[in-house]
């Protein structure tokens, strides 16, 4: 998997960059790096079926030789429609990959080494992409290097699994939760989480497409991209170490605050140094790149450990859906308001979601602290089968439950 988040990490930003290199508008930037969350939202639903269908060896092989051929192809045809359709090609191709890594990675966990494990597959995963975006500085973006990088660090991915003599793990899937159930079991869980899909989605689709226009140089933005990664993987446990001690819905209030501070000093200060760039990029990193974990998390208070596996497919296609719009919606943000219009709109987002949490906060009684389960880190992208390494989920899957239609979430809470 450090080969994958190398080769994603780089991919995202490369494309933003040569995107506005070859002319692209920022709108269309927007509707071409859409392409991926498209792409990863179907993957997400069809990858488990095809993993249980031809097994997991064969689905990693396949799905990393389309994400390295699409690699490849974004160098040959230079046009939108192509890299649009390539890019939902890569998503795709990446949902598949993450399915088979983290069903392989629950399939060895054990109830004592499974928070283990996660922790280090979030270190690889942040590791990884962080390390990505400064690969961009070893080759001209304007050429057909960083392309063949990424197809060669993809590629390499295959070895270790093509040459493995451990049996492939055996594949359990649950029906996903409907949204309505879902929204009705916790209404902050699933606004934060199409929220924080939103902010993600723009921030790794046009967070380097923000760097260009805003006049940064290559190495700028891979700092700049860099050091958001970077606040998120150092800040993701004392944020969830401080959420396991309060009504966890203040401590998404507050970060939602600080992320939205963070935005509109960046968004509203005229020509803004590089080096104020850089600090806020970090800081607001660190606040809402734990979003995703923490809006999980509180859903999860809400119910039993052996339902949390049913409710993580509709938690990601909520998630997922979010990181839909957040490329389109951030392009056009961007047209309006120009290169400011980037942080203006992950002010706003964030800032929607804080109001959400406190109006839910005089709607419903907290979660009393000895019901809270524990905060899980968890990558900003993955797939549904990413919960089952959370150490409260029951280690077989013959215990785990659907979620009856009736369901009370307060019942899991008195």
């Amino acid at each position: 998997m450090a080969f994958i988040m190398l080769g994603s990490g780089l991919q995202g930003t490369l494309l933003g960059l040569r995107a506005t290199m070859e002319g692209f508008s920022t709108a269309v930037t927007g509707f071409v790096m859409t392409g991926y969350f498209i792409g990863f939202l179907l993957g997400s639903m069809v990858a488990p079926k095809v993993v249980q269908r031809v097994g997991h060896i064969r689905v990693f092989a396949a799905m990393a030789s389309l994400a390295s051929a699409s690699a490849l192809v974004h160098a040959i045809f230079i046009e939108p429609w192509t890299w649009g359709a390539m890019r939902i090609v890569t998503g795709f191709s990446y949902a598949g990959l993450y399915v088979v890594a983290e069903s392989w990675l629950n399939d060895r966990a054990t109830n004592e080494t499974r928070g283990q494990i996660l922790s280090i597959y979030m270190v690889v995963s942040f590791g990884g992409m962080t390390a990505g975006q400064f690969l961009l500085n070893i080759a001209d973006p304007g050429g057909v290097g960083l392309f063949v990088l990424i197809s060669v660090l993809i590629s390499l991915a295959l070895v270790p699994i093509s040459l493995t003599a451990a049996s492939a793990p055996t594949f359990d899937e649950l029906s996903p939760v409907g949204l309505r159930q879902l929204y009705s079991i916790s209404p902050l869980g699933v606004v934060g989480g199409l929220g924080t899909g939103m902010a993600n989605g723009t921030i790794f689709g046009m967070g380097a497409v923000y760097g260009t226009v805003a006049g940064m140089t290559n190495a700028e933005i891979s700092l700049f991209m860099g050091l958001i990664l970077l606040g998120g993987m150092l800040l993701q446990w004392p944020v969830g170490r401080i959420s396991d001690m309060l009504d966890r819905r203040k401590v998404i209030l507050g970060v939602t605050v600080l992320a939205t501070l963070a935005a509109l000093v960046a968004g509203t200060t005229p020509e803004p140094p590089i080096w104020m760039l850089l600090i806020l990029a970090f800081l607001f990193g660190g606040m809402s790149l734990p979003m995703y974990s923490l809006c999980a998390s509180h859903l999860n208070d809400y119910l039993d450990p052996k339902q949390m596996v049913a409710a993580s497919s509709g938690f990601v296609l909520v998630s997922g859906l979010g990181a839909v719009l957040g490329p389109t919606s951030a392009s056009v943000a961007m047209h309006l308001a120009g290169p400011a219009g980037f942080f203006l709109w992950l002010a706003l987002i964030n800032c929607c979601i804080g109001l959400f949490a406190l109006w839910r906060m005089t709607r419903r009684a907290a979660v009393p602290l000895e019901d809270q389960g524990l905060f899980v880190s968890m990558p900003p992208r993955a797939s549904p089968v990413a919960v089952t390494l959370n150490p409260e989920t029951p280690e077989d899957a013959a215990d785990w439950e659907e979620i009856p239609p009736d369901f009370d979430p307060m019942e899991q809470v008195e």
